[in-house]
């Protein structure tokens, strides 16, 4: 006898951040949605581990606001440093939570019994009606699939998809504890910039998890070289050596636990114009976090199919191609898409590049940081004015 299939309008693969967000915003608007994942409770996983207001409003638009607040630890001031020196504090607000625990704080905040735990094995998929397998036997059908399966490869080549490699080990992210408790450190937050150029490393942020103080280290290595394999061995004397003038602001550097590695490749779905499904947030496009720009992406994504497609495409028949190309072809996705990968490719560029005119860009920002250093002393408007100097010529 065939196993049941249970019937949605959406079936949501994936419980990351993209999946749990649309799942539980179509949930709210009414609609039928399954969210399927491996995990129960999302597993210790490496990534972005801090928000700022423009992504916290995304958060509130899609319904998410109290739980995203509630997991993350608020800072509002922010010590930045360039070329070792004290550049600015910039009042601005910023929310660090571990990913682990903003998405399970997520998934807390879905409706009861939408998260169905699974391992997907197989998809039917057809411009009318989907079908996915689980691994046990269950089916569950839609009229759209999405796959917000994040790095995951499988399902997506299951569904014809390709990807094609922009930039293989594009930069790497390195995290780590603080061995001092948060209120010994100086500052609320900090963001410690490179003290030269050509050094592939691109910045350290020290931002609070509750009461430790966390590190993210961010540059353009490979995960396998030399310098990697002494930061995972020794963390304090290879911070020391890569940055020379970090102890003056920040006198303890020592690290507590272990360091996390994990390399960025820059990567698009290509062919992913198909009958029946939608890639939505890594499982589209990934992001370096460098930029900063990973969240906002994922999120757009989940607003403009949620709000600006969905509720029309469910209310025709159908679900072929035609309609799945208007959500990669819509205008704030593109330009959101756009902009992600354009500055993932010149914050690389402007590190490592060696050639006459990045060596020009690179030397008039210099120029003006400079001047927001010494407007720092100046009146707020002024700091205003050099700071929007400083982003002209960083174009």
């Amino acid at each position: 006898m065939p196993a049941q299939t249970d019937c949605f309008d959406v079936v949501v693969i994936g419980a990351g951040l993209a999946g749990t967000c649309l799942a539980g915003r179509l949930a709210r608007d009414g609609r039928s949605v399954a969210l399927i994942d491996t995990h129960a409770v999302h597993p210790h996983d490496f990534r972005a581990e801090k928000y700022g207001s423009a992504q916290m409003s995304l958060f509130e638009s899609l319904g998410f606001g109290a739980a995203a607040r509630g997991c993350t630890t608020r800072t509002d001031t922010v010590r930045v440093v360039r070329f070792g020196s004290l550049a600015h504090w910039e009042r601005n607000t910023e929310y660090g939570a571990a990913y682990p625990d903003l998405i399970n704080a997520l998934r807390a905040d879905l409706p009861a019994g939408l998260l169905t735990v699974g391992r997907v094995a197989d998809l039917d998929l057809g411009p009318e009606r989907q079908v996915v397998t689980l691994g046990d036997g269950r089916r569950f059908a839609g009229r759209l699939v999405v796959l917000a399966t994040g790095l995951g490869d499988v399902l997506r080549r299951k569904a014809g998809i390709v990807r094609r490699v922009i930039g293989e080990r594009h930069s790497l992210a390195v995290g780590f504890d603080m061995a001092a408790p948060r209120d010994a450190f100086p500052f609320q937050a900090m963001t410690y910039f490179s003290e030269r150029f050509g050094g592939r490393d691109a910045y350290l942020t020290l931002f609070p998890l509750g009461e430790t103080m966390r590190a993210n280290l961010f540059g353009y290595q490979q995960s396998n070289a030399p310098w990697a394999k002494a930061f995972r061995a020794e963390p304090e004397a290879a911070l020391r050596a890569l940055m020379p003038g970090l102890a003056a602001h920040c006198p303890d550097l020592a690290v507590a636990g272990s360091v996390e590695v994990r390399p960025i490749d820059l990567m698009r779905a290509e062919g992913h114009v198909r009958d029946g499904v939608v890639l939505v947030g890594d499982a589209f496009q990934t992001a370096c976090p460098i930029p900063g720009t990973g969240i906002g992406k994922v999120l757009t994504d989940v607003r403009q199919l949620a709000d600006a497609h969905l509720p029309g495409w469910l209310a025709t028949p159908g679900m072929g191609a035609d309609k799945v190309a208007a959500f990669y072809a819509d205008p704030v996705k593109v330009a959101c898409d756009a902009a992600s990968l354009r500055s993932s490719l010149y914050a690389r560029a402007l590190a490592t590049e060696t050639a006459l005119p990045w060596a020009v860009r690179r030397v008039r920002n210099r120029v003006a940081r400079h001047a927001i250093r010494y407007a720092t002393g100046a009146s707020q408007g002024a700091v205003r004015a050099a700071s929007a100097v400083a982003a002209h010529l960083a174009l």
